[in-house]
């Protein structure tokens, strides 16, 4: 996993002596990575002085929007699954104390295993590799759509019903917080979609966010060791999670992609339509009902996104990635915007 030193001025001496005194069985001094992932909630991989691994999640250093970051929701909703079927890091600890930390932060046990993140981490893997992993990736996308909510504690979570309505909210009201530039595209299939919301087929369920396989980990034998970055987690439609999934799993050939590398455009994994039939047959869902209302929410939802990264560039935060001009990252909106509007004009 690539990682890079930070900055001391960006880990003060405050939050190594609350590590010594809250985590249990870890010995100071403590040394930092960051680990580059995208342009949001930061990950830091802690080592102690013997050697021993923890993981540490906090808010971006700047540029941060008032309704994101919630640290306390994403350690809650791991904290919650850890006696789920949902594979999950073990929390360690939690803190909100400002003369700490400028900003919430917690910890959780490093799970070690394979992150398959681009086409070189999973260059070396069969066709019945490639299976292995495509199963353990669905099947526990179905164990957090089905979670019983009131089991773990998490049915307070959120609304359970107008999700689909909420998140058109949401993320035009993210757009218009950050105020990077005019865009009319982006109200204007708002209210398309809006006007036109299908009805829900599935019950509602734990949905992820932002599910794909590099904010996984997996074991040795391809099976599900963790399911990580649980930021955007809400209670929501299940197929409109597992579709916004879908849409990360590019086949070979294909030029617009959600990833710059994705890992799955090699012929050595199964096509998309495999992946559809096996997330219905395990779930029970329908995903093929109202595709494309979904498909242009799911296209316009991450133009929404990567509106919020280009922003956030202009400001001088990238997560610690070396990601595309500024420039280059709009027009990329624009394209994701133009296949959101494709989409909609078969609704």
């Amino acid at each position: 996993m690539s990682t890079q030193h930070i900055n001391k001025e960006d880990w003060p001496d405050t939050i190594a002596t609350w590590l010594a005194d809250t985590l249990e069985g870890f010995v100071p001094p403590f040394k930092f990575s960051l680990v580059p992932a995208g342009g949001s909630n930061l990950t830091y991989i802690a080592s102690d002085a013997r050697q021993q691994r923890f993981v540490v999640r906090r808010p971006p250093l700047r540029a941060r929007l008032a309704t994101a970051h919630d640290m306390h929701r994403e350690y809650r909703i791991m904290a919650a699954l850890q006696a789920s079927p949902v594979p999950v890091p073990r929390m360690l600890a939690y803190c909100d104390d400002r003369n700490v930390c400028d900003a919430d932060f917690y910890c959780m046990e490093m799970i070690e295993g394979r992150v398959i993140r681009d086409s070189q981490s999973s260059s070396d893997l069969s066709k019945d590799q490639c299976l292995a992993a495509t199963e353990a990736l669905i099947s526990a996308q179905v164990a957090f759509h089905t979670v019983d909510l009131e089991a773990v504690g998490l049915s307070d979570l959120a609304r359970h019903d107008a999700y689909l309505e909420r998140q058109l909210k949401r993320w035009l009201t993210q757009v218009n917080a950050a105020a990077a530039r005019d865009v009319t595209a982006f109200a204007e299939l708002h209210g398309v979609l809006e006007r036109s919301i299908p009805d829900s087929t599935s019950q509602p369920g734990l949905a992820h966010g932002d599910y794909r396989f590099d904010n996984t980990v997996l074991n040795s034998d391809l099976s599900m060791a963790a399911v990580l970055d649980w930021e955007l987690c809400t209670i929501g439609d299940p197929v409109a999670d597992f579709i916004w999934s879908l849409n990360y799993w590019a086949e070979p050939g294909e030029s617009l992609t959600w990833l710059q590398d994705p890992p799955t455009a090699q012929a050595t994994f199964p096509t998309r339509e495999f992946v559809i039939d096996r997330y219905e047959t395990l779930s029970g869902n329908n995903v093929r009902k109202n595709m494309a209302w979904y498909q242009s929410f799911s296209w316009w939802k991450q133009a929404c996104i990567v509106e919020g990264v280009y922003a956030r560039l202009l400001k001088g935060a990238a997560g610690g990635m070396k990601v595309a001009t500024p420039d280059m990252v709009a027009k990329r909106v624009d394209d994701y915007l133009l296949n959101a509007q494709s989409f909609a004009g078969s609704i």
